[in-house]
Parts: C-alpha cells; sequence; structure tokens
C-alpha cells in the first residue's frame, strides 16, 4: 500500500505510468465457445427489439418482459441481450438445459452494467445443487468477463440473468458458454499487520453482534483462509519486525489460515514512491546489498519454520514499480535490481522449497506499466511464482483495465496471479483527527457508494474479475489493512505516536468496532 503520509496530490503524481509513451494494447476480445449446449448464446439469431430470443424467455412477475430485450452493440457480434426500462422493472431471462451429463459446469458471460439496481446477477438454478450466482459489476463502458459453477446432479439446469432495477439502470449480457469446468478462488486474505500494535494500543474489534472477540478469529469464521503480515527490519515503533511477525503468525496459523510474509526491505513503508534502504545497510555496497537480502528473508523466514508456522507465500518487496533498496535496485539498473530479487527468491526456496514467491507491483489497470516492468524482469532472468498486482479502483483506472491487465499478465508470464492489495471506504468522514486518504464523493468509483454495502459490493466484483482468470490462474485477493481501525497510537508513521490513521474508513472493523457486511466476501466460492 502507500505510505499513508502522502498528500493526495502526491498520490496520484506517483500513479502516473510506468511506461506513460508505451501504447496502451488492448486485448482482442474473446468470443463464445461453439460447443456449448446454449442455443444462441451470444444472440445473433435476433435483430433489435426482440423481446424473447431465440432459445430464451423472458419472465416477469411484475408483467414487465419488454424490460428484456435484444439490441445492436454485441461483445463479439453484432448483438446483446439488454434489461432497461424507463420505469422501475423486475425481469430475467432465461434459458433451461436438459439431457445433460453430470458434473461441474461453469457459466462464463460478458458483461456491462450502468449500475445502480437492487441486484443485477446470473444464475445457475435448479441444477440438483445449491443456486450459485455471480453479481454483474458496474462497468458502464468496458465490458466484463464473470463467471461461475455449479454442480449438475439432475441431468439439467437453468441459466438466468436477472435484475431487479430502479428507473432507467440498464445491463448488457452476451456471449455466454456453459461447458465443464469450475471456478473458485483459492486465496481470501487480508493484511492484518496493523493488528498487534492496534490491540497494544488497546484497540477492541467485535463480530457482527456486538460481542468482543480475537479479531483473526472473527475474520476466520467469516470466511478467511489467508492473512498477510509486513515486515519491516528495524522499525522505528518495534512494530511489523521480526519478533511481532513470529507472534502473530502463531495466531494466525492457529486459527487454520495460511501466512503471507510481505518484505519491504527497509525500516519504514516501502512503496512505488519510496523504497528506502534500512538503516543498518545504509552505505553497503550492491553486493553486500545481495547478502543482506539474503540473510534478511532467510532470518525471517527460517524462525517461522523453527516455531511450525512455516510461510506459504511470500513477496520479495512491496509494490515495487520503481524498484528496491533505492538506489543500487531501482529500474534504472535492471541487472542489479534482478540480482537483488534473485537473493531473495533464493533466500526463500533454501527455507521452505513449498513456499511460493511472489513479485508485487501496484497500478493493477496499467496494462503497458505492468508489461513493461516484467519483460524487463524476465529478459533479466528474475525468478519468481506468481504475479501480484494492487488495485484501488479510485486511483488505478477502471474493473476493466484491470482484467485486461490481470489476464494479460497470466497469459503473457504463464503464472497464477492475484490481486495483492485492495480496498473500499465503508463511509468517508474520519472517526480520528486524521484526514482520511479517501474522503470525498468525486473520489469514489461510479456505481460504489461510500457505504457497507458499497464497500461490499467492490470486494465481491473484484473478487468476481479474478474468479474470471482464465485457465484457473486467478488465485485470489487479499484485503488491505483488513484490522487497522482508529486508535490512538496506531498511527501511520513510526516515528511518531502521536500521528492518526488515514484508513480507518477502510477497514473491515466499523466506528463501532463492530465485524462490516463486507467480510461476506470472504465466503466467495
Amino acid at each position: 500500500m502507500f505510505h499513508p503520509r502522502r498528500t493526495r496530490r502526491t498520490l496520484k503524481t506517483l500513479l502516473l505510468p510506468l511506461a506513460a509513451t508505451l501504447a496502451l494494447t488492448l486485448l482482442p476480445a474473446q468470443s463464445a465457445n461453439a460447443a456449448t449446449p446454449l442455443t444462441n448464446p451470444g444472440f445473433e439469431a435476433n435483430s433489435t427489439g426482440t423481446a424473447t430470443p431465440t432459445g430464451w424467455t423472458a419472465h416477469s412477475a411484475t408483467g414487465q418482459t419488454a424490460a428484456s430485450f435484444t439490441e445492436a452493440g454485441g461483445h463479439s457480434g453484432s448483438y446483446r441481450l439488454t434489461h432497461y426500462s424507463a420505469a422501475a422493472y423486475k425481469v430475467e431471462t432465461y434459458q433451461y438445459l436438459s439431457g445433460l451429463t453430470n458434473g461441474t459446469y461453469k457459466l462464463t458471460a460478458w458483461v456491462r452494467s450502468g449500475g445502480g439496481q437492487n441486484s443485477a446477477y446470473l444464475a445457475l438454478k435448479n441444477c440438483g445443487s445449491a443456486e450459485q450466482r455471480t453479481d454483474i459489476p458496474v462497468s458502464s463502458s468496458g465490458w466484463l468477463r464473470i463467471v461461475t459453477s455449479v454442480a449438475v446432479t439432475n441431468n439439467r439446469c437453468t441459466i438466468g440473468v436477472t435484475s431487479d432495477a430502479r428507473a432507467g439502470n440498464w445491463i448488457n449480457v452476451d456471449d455466454l458458454t456453459f461447458a465443464s469446468g469450475s471456478s473458485a478462488l483459492s486465496v481470501k486474505g487480508s493484511d492484518v499487520s496493523s493488528l498487534a500494535k492496534s490491540e497494544a494500543r488497546g484497540g477492541v474489534y467485535k463480530n457482527s453482534s456486538g460481542a468482543p472477540g480475537d479479531a483473526l478469529a472473527i475474520l476466520r469464521s467469516a470466511g478467511q483462509n489467508y492473512a498477510r503480515l509486513k515486515v519491516w527490519v528495524n522499525p522505528a515503533d518495534g512494530y511489523n519486525d521480526k519478533t511481532h511477525v513470529l507472534a502473530v503468525a502463531k495466531r494466525v496459523k492457529a486459527q487454520g489460515m495460511k501466512l503471507l510474509v510481505d518484505f519491504h526491505y527497509s525500516d519504514t513503508w516501502a512503496d512505488p514512491g519510496a523504497q528506502a534502504k534500512p538503516a543498518a545497510w545504509s552505505g553497503h555496497s550492491y553486493s553486500q546489498l545481495r547478502t543482506d537480502v539474503y540473510h534478511h528473508t532467510y532470518d525471517v523466514l527460517n524462525a517461522l519454520k523453527a516455531q511450525g508456522t512455516t510461510a506459504d507465500m511470500v513477496q520479495v518487496g512491496n509494490e515495487i514499480n520503481g524498484g528496491m533498496l533505492w538506489n543500487e535496485g531501482s529500474t534504472s539498473n535492471w541487472p542489479q535490481l534482478a540480482g537483488l530479487l534473485n537473493s531473495g527468491y533464493d533466500a526463500v526456496k533454501a527455507v521452505s522449497s513449498g513456499t511460493t514467491v511472489a513479485i508485487h507491483l501496484a497500478k493493477g489497470g496499467d496494462l503497458a506499466g505492468t508489461r513493461w516492468w516484467f519483460d524487463n524482469a524476465v529478459s533479466n532472468g528474475v525468478k519468481f511464482d506468481i504475479v501480484g498486482l494492487s488495485y484501488y479502483g479510485y486511483w488505478h483506472g477502471t474493473l476493466a483495465d484491470f482484467q485486461t491487465t490481470l489476464d494479460d499478465a497470466a497469459s503473457r508470464y504463464g503464472k497464477p496471479v492475484y490481486l495483492a492489495e485492495t480496498a473500499y471506504p465503508f463511509r468517508l468522514d474520519s472517526e480520528d483527527a486524521t484526514e482520511n486518504i479517501i474522503d470525498l464523493a468525486s473520489e469514489l468509483v461510479p456505481g460504489y457508494a461510500a457505504s457497507p454495502a458499497g464497500q461490499t459490493r467492490w470486494m465481491k466484483d473484484v473478487a468476481s474479475i479474478v474468479e474470471a482468470v482464465p485457465n484457473g490462474r486467478g488465485l485470489g485477493v487479499f484485503y488491505w489493512e483488513s484490522t487497522w481501525t482508529a486508535v490512538t497510537g496506531n498511527g501511520w508513521d513510526p516515528t511518531d505516536p502521536s500521528s492518526g490513521n488515514g484508513w480507518e474508513n477502510q477497514a473491515l472493523f466499523g466506528y463501532d468496532d463492530r465485524a462490516l457486511p463486507a467480510m461476506a466476501w470472504f465466503s466467495h466460492r
């Protein structure tokens, strides 16, 4: 995450594309799979204005079937399905399939939405198992691919597109496929690096009913299966160091969760705007820095292993768009940066060959910048297992930009990908005296309110995009700083005990310390 002390203007400046001179190359549209058992999956059998497309049925308990119709402007063909009415409406467009071979099936569709509906979703139902749904994200311009899967146990299934909408709301759906396969996320985590200090300063966490409890247990009960902890070398406040990581790691593993260790290779925040060397490494030569990275990485991970809490995943560097350990490891000297990254990789594997090593960049909506970075990394022999991208919708482009970048990274480098950081506000005002990083309505993502419902919808929708990465390469999502509530003494600056928190309106615990509804995203498939 970007250092919270930075002003909004500075943040936006930092987020300018690394490769601004590169033209953004869009991925080609993907057409529907001809093998799908669906009839008229691309709505090409009909022309504009068909209320009941061939193979499909429109139903409305309120008699508003006219709100479902075909029109020009398809994703890959000439036409699409649209739900729209000038008055509030409820409508479903569905297709019933029979004679299916029992097994697991995946529905894929390309969608757009202007947002504002009470609900708008794809559904797989009457399949002999529990109904499965995926909400249609808000994306008024770019098409998004979303998926959902279901176990068919009775040789039949109904595929539905449903809108419960207000006047003027609309969705577009096109190029559906329904074929053998499944979709799910194996990683549903959050960063809890702030937790130890919060608890030491009196922080309290409650479940949704208001009962106080262990924040990790509350997150686990909501479905979280991974926790992320950052490591600083010698922080001024003594937190986020090796000792505290070891202590919290025991608690994480005791909850049955897996562990991601995020090495910043600094005494403080490392991000695209700051990658300062630890004071103890200041003045070291490049050769010595490689040794420093290896020894520090090995030391922390080996201590974790020794106490029975081996790291399952490791990030070698945090949001290293411009490199790390400046200036020696900046992207202006790729051979040296590659050497530092490989020292970290080798140390991870020396402790545990089964630990996954990630490279983590920010700007998840920047296709050109991400390609530029990883193309250089690959050509310089950087070793890594997976790709992690931060994506904050109020900074990093549209959801369509994010999907394009994530899909491209997975296919271009042949690696699994995950959303390393994201978050969204459940309100705009501050609980403490420090200005929140996101505190203006003008900064919000269109269609996603600063409310518990808006935060919940954001998380479900970004999870859906990661789930839809082709070939099962979308691993999952980490929410950034779920436990960083406003607690006196637990501010952004480790050198200043009086510093405040600019992030409490994006935690997963509210100003009443209760678990927020957005934790529901942890139960995503």
